[in-house]
């Protein structure tokens, strides 16, 4: 093995270290779902304006909001349970 090559499962350099918890910062902020949309509306409220009409799919959008929202019931409930 030359000299100066880091071997295999020492992990990456310091300068990737580094960086990993900036990266990992930046994606969660970019999949917050708080975001504003150009009419002023976050994603939630433009997904129930879509789930309401009576485009094709809409019945879908409906359902994952409605799946969505009762996972986080059960979330919320297993919270409250284990305190």
């Amino acid at each position: 093995m030359k000299a100066g090559r880091a071997r295999a499962g020492q992990g990456g350099s310091r300068a990737e270290k580094q960086y990993l918890p900036l990266g990992l910062l930046l994606i969660c902020v970019a999949c917050t779902t708080t975001h504003k949309t150009s009419t002023g509306r976050t994603e939630r409220e433009t997904d129930s304006v879509i789930g309401q009409s009576s485009i094709p799919g809409a019945g879908g959008v409906k359902k994952a909001m409605d799946s969505q929202d009762s996972a986080r019931a059960r979330a919320a409930a297993i919270d409250s349970a284990a305190q």
